[in-house]
């Protein structure tokens, strides 16, 4: 038998343009003199189309996850969209990217036959993370710069969501140590400091337990805005410090939800309406929690400050 060049390798996805089985340069059947028959050839091009299609359909189920994952991880849609569309363009893929508030639509178009697909997906249950936030950015940089093929970011992609989160007590330290430094700049004397950062602690730990045991997060934020508040006014009923209002105003900063409120912002600049208004809301519902609990620990100190 005599050697059939081959059509190119059907899992490189840059080289791929819809309705077309070409590589990057015009390839040609070549047997010495003569063509193989007709029936070999359509056979070889089926086979050459069904390892394409299957690949092409691949990297959507990857780029559908990849985006549920980035806006579970607190990404703003604009960054998503930028990510996905640079990935999108380096494998030549016909897609549009809708963006929801619990779910994500990929639509993937074939201009030549006409085919759609729509690929949806629910975010997953997961909190804020920076990391994976910033690890699944840089894998849409190295896609789009070729340093990574298609098989290859499915691995990161899998080994990114998989990896561990911060060290709970590392977190805890630092957010103890973060809401102390607001104390002192909004004008707190040290001993205000000492308690600020024991409410934090304590309020922080039981937050992480019984977000540990999945607790609805609205009775979560009740629960530890009471408790860093009775801790908080202890500047007042023990007599501790000069500025026992500011121990009890900034010891319950830790809960305030900053970044769903700047995505909301952001999203709302870019036309992302729907996002942008259920992300104000969760926050501005979190907030309402939080100022129910600061209130309760007020009441129960029995502070004559209403």
């Amino acid at each position: 038998m005599r050697d059939i060049e081959k059509l190119g390798n059907p899992t490189d996805l840059s080289s791929y343009q819809w309705g077309m089985f070409s590589a990057p340069k015009q390839r040609r059947w070549r047997t010495g003199n003569r063509l193989p028959c007709r029936k070999a050839r359509e056979s070889v091009l089926l086979r050459h189309a069904a390892m394409r299609n299957e690949h092409i359909n691949e990297a959507h189920v990857f780029i559908a996850d990849y985006a549920a994952w980035m806006l579970a991880c607190g990404a703003t849609c604009i960054r998503i969209r930028k990510n996905v569309q640079r990935m999108a363009a380096t494998w030549n893929l016909e897609i549009e990217l809708t963006i929801m508030p619990y779910s994500v639509h990929l639509n993937a178009f074939n201009s030549e036959t006409e085919e759609n697909k729509v690929f949806i997906r629910r975010i997953p249950q997961t909190g804020i993370n920076f990391y994976k936030n910033t690890q699944l950015s840089r894998l849409s940089w190295d896609v789009a710069d070729g340093r990574v093929a298609l098989h290859e970011a499915k691995s990161r992609f899998a080994a990114i969501i998989a990896s561990p989160d911060t060290n709970r007590w590392l977190v805890l330290l630092l957010a103890s140590l973060a809401n102390m430094s607001f104390c002192r700049i909004f004008g707190g004397d040290f001993s205000s400091m000492g308690i600020v950062f024991c409410a934090t602690l304590i309020g922080f730990l039981l937050k992480q337990e019984l977000l540990r045991v999945h607790i609805d997060v609205h009775a979560v934020f009740i629960c530890c805005a009471f408790v860093s508040a009775v801790i908080g006014a202890s500047g007042y009923t023990l007599g501790i410090g000069q500025t026992p209002e500011i121990a009890l105003g900034t010891s319950v900063l830790y809960l305030i939800p900053g970044i769903p409120y700047i995505n909301s912002i952001s999203d709302m600049l870019v036309g992302q309406y729907m996002v942008a208004y259920s992300r104000f809301m969760s926050a501005m519902i979190l907030t309402f929690c939080l100022s129910v609990g600061l209130v309760g620990g007020i009441l129960l100190m029995n502070l004559k400050m209403f």
